[in-house]
């Protein structure tokens, strides 16, 4: 019996340890991409919401030396009919431009989601609105309602209807003539948005669909409203924050006219702190409108949260 000699192992030098990773470093490559965009939310946005809150509590009109009057400003708001008239007409523009335009810019995505010709050009058409000028906007929008010689009337009074709205100049239809104006100018951004959410959803999902028989309504109701729930919640949470903080369209249109018929609390603090200097009373309006709007987007959230579980 012969002894075999096994071969002498060959030792592997030593890994060498990895060397530290020098943190510090990575957190300032990472805070140097951060910091640019850090510095303007902090000075165009943070810095003027704490000056406000702070201001709130104050009574001045930037001449004078600030006088601090506590809770004041939120008491004279409360006893200000003027505040609750503009608080219901927010309301009122909101609840009637954030359905009227989460279902026209769903439709219309839906609709220039299929194989058509000049889909292009009407989906180009469609978001052209919300590029152009929106003094342009509301100034087309009231020679179209002028209620003599627009276009509107002149149509309703074609098909028989004699005493046509007066739109702009009325108490009744002022704010709905400006919900159209402002949806007809908003649909074409949220088209695109959900144009891109459909591109994320799978061709099988509609193909199965149809081989197993499910109708169009079937089709749109199990797969693409499913499919388009994260595109529907963001565009709810942008058309919320925009609808209560509207101001331009307004201003251009009616002025918060006729009367108080479409003054919206935008316009409330516009008065009170650059037209009449009451910057104290202005910020406290402001931050009443702040905590609305964080309020139904919080509630929004949870709501959201709640659902996909």
């Amino acid at each position: 019996m012969t002894a075999t000699v096994s071969a002498p192992r060959q030792v592997r030098p030593p890994v060498p340890a990895p060397r530290p990773v020098r943190r510090r470093s990575r957190a300032w490559v990472g805070w140097s991409f951060i910091l640019p965009n850090f510095i303007g939310f902090a000075a165009l946005t943070l810095v003027p919401v704490i000056a406000s809150l702070a201001l709130s509590f104050l009574d001045w009109d930037s001449y004078s030396t600030p006088e601090w009057v506590g809770l004041d400003n939120f008491e004279r708001m409360i006893h200000n009919d003027t505040f609750w008239t503009a608080l219901k007409n927010t309301a009122y523009y909101a609840v009637g431009h954030v359905p009227l335009t989460l279902a026209a810019s769903l439709g219309f995505a839906v609709l220039l989601n299929q194989k058509l010709k000049g889909a292009r050009f009407f989906r180009t058409a469609l978001f052209f609105p919300y590029i152009t000028s929106l003094v342009a906007v509301a100034v087309v929008w009231n020679m179209l309602l002028s209620p003599e010689s627009g276009p509107v009337n002149q149509f309703l009074r074609a098909i028989g209807i004699d005493h046509p709205p007066g739109w702009t100049t009325s108490t009744t239809w002022a704010m709905p003539a400006v919900i159209v104006a402002s949806v007809w100018r908003d649909l074409g951004y949220y088209m695109i948005l959900y144009l891109a959410g459909l591109q994320t959803i799978p061709a099988e999902l509609y193909e199965a669909a149809q081989v197993d028989g499910a109708s169009g309504w079937q089709r749109f109701r199990h797969i693409t409203l499913p499919g388009l729930r994260p595109t529907t919640f963001f565009v709810l949470i942008m058309l919320t924050i925009s609808s209560f903080k509207v101001f331009d369209l307004i201003q251009v249109m009616t002025e918060g006219g006729p009367g108080r018929a479409t003054l919206v609390l935008s316009q409330v603090i516009y008065r009170e702190g650059i037209v009449q200097g009451r910057f104290g009373y202005s910020s406290a309006v402001s931050m009443v409108l702040f905590v609305i709007v964080l309020t139904i987007t919080v509630v929004q959230f949870r709501l959201q949260r709640r659902s996909e579980r």
